[in-house]
């Protein structure tokens, strides 16, 4: 029995391979056979390893409609920095013309904005005024940026008590917020342009300073930095030509991010009367002078309010597509 029982085995071994084998045959089969049957006229045909996707069809809108914003976020900027650089070629006149017989008068063919309690036209107000806060904006990131990369590069590198040092100190000036201490520095410091970018660079000096810090904390360990190190480069050249160029991401986000903030808060201290405040006015001042007759004359704040409102988006939509481009996470999805 035993041994016919060892006889039979192998035959059943072979006729399940045999049926799986088939079965297989079977399937390739209809699968060709699929394929072969011609498609409809007018239908789209297919590669055979094409898989369709789920979302092909929703993430397109969303994507262009992502480009149309980053494309009219350009023409915005481009526009601004037009009017920053060249301000007398867009203006019709000169911010400090005063005409006795047009003030306050709505916005029309020859005032395009109209006129504020001056007589000034308040566009060319506006398109002067772009310099101010877009350098406002431009500066204090450059400042506190340079400041902030500095001192977390340094902490997130050297570790031990230094970074602890660093970064209780940081956790102090982080504990005012950021307004409120620009605040409070352009009040000691005085109104005028230059107080103003300090103010706003210094109050934002903590915040670049402790993203960078984990970023070089995440890089300090690799192995590029290990081996550049046991080849006898300095801390310093460790630093810039390895450390510095794999944060280069979040820094620029955060820049491009930073200037939109950056503008909001100049345009605060001008409309507390402690930024800008000469016969070349940014736009948080327009809103300032124009406020008290915001129920006669509502042009006066509407436009440099509008004028704001678009820089800041702008220069916000633009970040976050920077953020997505360098994100890879982002970019996968």
């Amino acid at each position: 029995m035993a041994g016919s029982a060892s006889l039979r085995l192998p035959a059943v071994v072979g006729s399940s391979a045999l049926a799986s084998a088939a079965d297989f045959a079977t399937d390739r089969a209809a699968a060709a056979a699929a394929s072969a049957v011609p498609a409809a006229p007018g239908a789209l045909a297919l590669p055979s390893n094409a898989v369709p996707r789920a979302t092909s069809g929703a993430w397109r809108p969303a994507a262009l409609f992502s480009h149309a914003l980053v494309a009219l976020s350009l023409l915005v900027l481009a526009f601004v920095a037009a009017c920053a650089l060249v301000p007398g070629w867009l203006a019709p006149q000169l911010p400090t013309d005063m005409r006795s017989d047009a003030i306050l008068q709505a916005p029309g063919l020859a005032h395009w904005f109209g006129t504020d309690q001056f007589g000034r036209d308040v566009y060319s107000l506006v398109v002067f005024g772009a310099r101010q806060s877009l350098l406002i904006g431009v500066a204090a990131v450059l400042i506190g940026s340079t400041l902030g990369v500095s001192l977390g590069l340094l902490a997130g590198y050297a570790g031990g008590w230094l970074d602890a040092l660093l970064m209780r100190a940081t956790d102090i000036w982080m504990a005012v917020p950021s307004l409120l201490l620009a605040i409070a520095l352009a009040t000691a410091l005085g109104p005028s342009l230059t107080n103003t970018i300090v103010a706003i660079s210094v109050a934002s000096i903590p915040r670049y300073a402790r993203i960078l810090r984990g970023q070089a904390m995440a890089v300090r360990s690799r192995a590029f930095v290990e081996a550049a190190r046991a080849a006898g480069a300095s801390h310093l050249a460790i630093l810039r030509g390895h450390i510095l160029p794999h944060c280069m991401a979040p820094i620029l986000v955060m820049a491009t991010l930073g200037i939109g903030s950056a503008i909001l808060a100049g345009s605060s201290l001008s409309f507390l009367g402690m930024g800008v405040n000469d016969e070349l006015p940014d736009w948080g001042y327009l809103l300032t002078q124009g406020r008290g007759y915001l129920t006669v004359a509502w042009w006066t704040v509407t436009f440099p309010g509008l004028a704001i409102t678009a820089l800041v988006v702008s220069v916000n939509l633009l970040g976050d597509a920077l953020r997505r481009r360098l994100d890879p996470r982002a970019a996968a999805r």
